[in-house]
């Protein structure tokens, strides 16, 4: 990727005040700045929010029992059977358990105690910082594994020769393909929870949204909204669907028609909502919500355009296209057939950046193994920004977590919701899930901490559970759209795009989600009521 543009000098091309002094326009904070801050407040909250904490189930896969952390810190091992499940609340089946299905705390319903308050030091900030680092380093070494095969790919001229051909056959139908990785998008979000990994897909994809006359906003809205419109309305997502629906003690086939019609209505809207911004976009470049930093963006990822004899589509240049575009097909079939996670997907990567590099480098017209080498650093270098922000944003989450503060906020709400019924109770369950979505932006741990809370509620309101996970997904997923401890500040940093841009995008969306989401979840209140 070429160097950012540099910007232009404070004051130039702006109006002058009365005194001949150039008005300083706002320009809002970066990914970095906006997650510095909400660590600061995270801190701050952790002084006058009461600290207490619900006893967590675990299971130990080497002892093969259960482990009931208590609120004091006290460990007691119990026997992994339904029985103990049962006498505790728990209304999740045991094999959720024993066959690893549930690998993070479950909240033991009824065990809530109040602690003495834990504020969290802000000279510790910088260390929540660097632990979210650490913790996030899988995530991160996956992503600095992708820059370098794309460094590689690139150092081989086979991207310019490639979208030289592809321009040429879409010229007239450009929305063509944007609408193709969106329903691609949409439906690894639905099947499969497509989202970290989506991250991939942004540098083959943005240099193709350029020429043909596109900007950042469709890029982000082809891939991470589309994505983030299928998990939404997951199906059979395991991350989500599957996994809340089995803390909830409910099967995630119940509902399942229901979530189905939601992603058909949700992706109609959303398909026709793009098509329309990028028309706009399209025709008049000086419409797009991020025209004002276009400049930066096409210095970050537009490539050069024909040039003759230099972007001829050789063979080897088509065999190394060839093997970039496998490498996302790999990982796809790898994660929803093959169980793989992040290290797996990165070492994919490793070795297909091996074989691009031996195909790139060796023979008379190769560019050699140095020039190579320097091509992969360079493309992993250049993701380390994007890297940070994920292990950044994990941070806040350890800030939550150690003030004692997050089963605060779920106690609260349960509590909150305990004497609602009817369409009311479903409603306020859906935005106390909007919030939470900002608390705890982890699908999958949402869900265990929450379910077994929210679940029984269900029960003493006559509703079925699966209701509740519907509401799980389309609250949490709402907030995700644009919650800073979520992916979308990594994105918005690979593409240096400003939130308040994206927000001027999403926010329609937002608002649909949560607006359809609570006619659709009252509609089956009152048709499904027990």
């Amino acid at each position: 990727m070429s160097e950012v543009a540099a910007s232009a000098p404070v004051g130039v091309d702006e109006p002058v005040g009365k005194k001949g002094r150039g008005k300083r326009k706002f320009s809002f904070p970066s990914a970095f700045t906006i997650l510095f801050a909400v660590t600061i407040i995270v801190a701050l909250c952790t002084y006058f929010v009461p600290a207490g904490q619900y006893s967590k189930l675990l299971y130990d896969s080497d002892t093969g029992m259960l482990q009931m952390t208590a609120p004091s810190g006290e460990v007691v091992e119990l026997d992994a059977t339904q029985e103990t499940l049962d006498e505790l609340g728990v209304k999740i089946d045991i094999d959720q358990f024993t066959s690893g299905a549930i690998t993070k705390a479950v909240s033991i319903p009824g065990t809530y105690e109040s602690l003495p308050q834990n504020p969290f030091p802000f000279t510790d900030i910088p260390y929540a910082m660097v632990y979210g680092v650490i913790d996030g380093i899988d995530v991160m070494v996956f992503i600095l594994c992708l820059g370098g095969l794309i460094g590689a790919v690139k150092a081989t001229g086979a991207f310019e020769s490639g979208l030289t051909a592809l321009t040429r056959k879409t010229k007239g139908r450009e929305f063509l393909l944007v609408f193709g990785v969106s329903c691609f998008m949409i439906f690894g979000g639905t099947m499969c929870g497509l989202e970290e990994e989506a991250v991939a897909f942004y540098p083959i994809l943005a240099p193709v949204f350029i020429a043909l006359g596109y900007d950042s906003i469709v890029t982000v809205g082809a891939i991470f909204m589309a994505s983030s419109v299928g998990t939404t309305f997951s199906t059979v997502n395991p991350f989500s669907a599957v996994i809340a629906s089995n803390a909830a003690g409910t099967v995630f086939t119940e509902g399942l028609w229901v979530r189905l019609l939601g992603l058909i209505v949700a992706s109609v809207v959303y398909l026709l909502y793009l098509h329309w911004y990028s028309k706009k976009v399209k025709a008049n470049p000086e419409f797009g919500y991020a025209y004002e930093d276009s400049a930066k963006f096409n210095a970050m990822w537009k490539l050069e355009e024909d040039a003759g004899e230099k972007h001829v589509f050789t063979a080897r240049k088509k065999i190394v296209l060839c093997i970039f575009v496998a490498a996302f097909i790999i990982m796809i079939v790898g994660v929803m057939s093959l169980g793989w996670w992040f290290p797996q997907m990165a070492a994919e990567f490793v070795t297909l950046a091996i074989a691009v590099m031996l195909i790139g480098g060796c023979g008379k017209q190769g560019i050699g193994e140095s020039k190579m080498v320097e091509a992969f650093s360079a493309g992993a270098s250049s993701l380390v920004p994007v890297a940070l922000i994920i292990g950044l944003a994990r941070g806040v989450n350890y800030v939550l977590n150690s003030g004692l503060i997050s089963d605060t906020m779920l106690y609260s709400a349960s509590n909150v919701v305990a004497g609602m019924s009817g369409p009311v109770f479903i409603i306020a369950l859906l935005l106390i899930f909007f919030v939470l979505g900002f608390v705890v932006p982890s699908s999958s741990g949402l869900a265990v901490l929450s379910m077994p809370i929210f679940a029984p509620l269900a029960d003493t309101v006559g509703i079925p559970r699966w209701i509740i996970v519907a509401a799980y997904q389309f609250g949490q997923y709402a907030m995700l759209y644009i919650a800073p401890t979520g992916l979308i500040m990594a994105t918005l940093q690979m593409l240096d795009m400003k939130m308040s841009h994206w927000f001027r995008f999403v926010w329609p969306m937002m608002v649909f989600t949560l607006v359809f989401g609570a006619v659709l979840l009252s509609i089956c209140t009152i048709v499904f009521a027990v």
